[in-house]
């Protein structure tokens, strides 16, 4: 491999800011834009704060709501004509 071409890939924690969960895992992350450090299990490591993780996005907690797009097509050839 090219030397100075990939950057480079270590360990991060990514805080949820809605439910504070963290994450620990590895990541090409820049250390300028984290937002501080955390101690797991007697190492420090730079954190992250994301809006959305797994732990509160709707689609993995279960709380998706199921958009009714039944009688989409019956209600626009009502309004237009059915065309034939």
């Amino acid at each position: 491999m090219k030397k100075n071409l990939h950057p480079s890939y270590a360990p991060v924690v990514f805080r949820d800011r809605g439910t504070g969960t963290c994450f620990l895992t590895r990541s090409t992350l820049d250390a300028s834009r984290t937002t501080g450090s955390i101690e797991v299990d007697g190492r420090t490591y730079p954190v992250l704060d994301v809006d959305t993780t797994s732990d509160s996005h709707p689609f993995w907690t279960g709380t998706a709501r199921v958009m009714d797009s039944e009688g989409r097509v019956d209600r626009f050839r009502r309004r237009y004509g059915s065309g034939s």
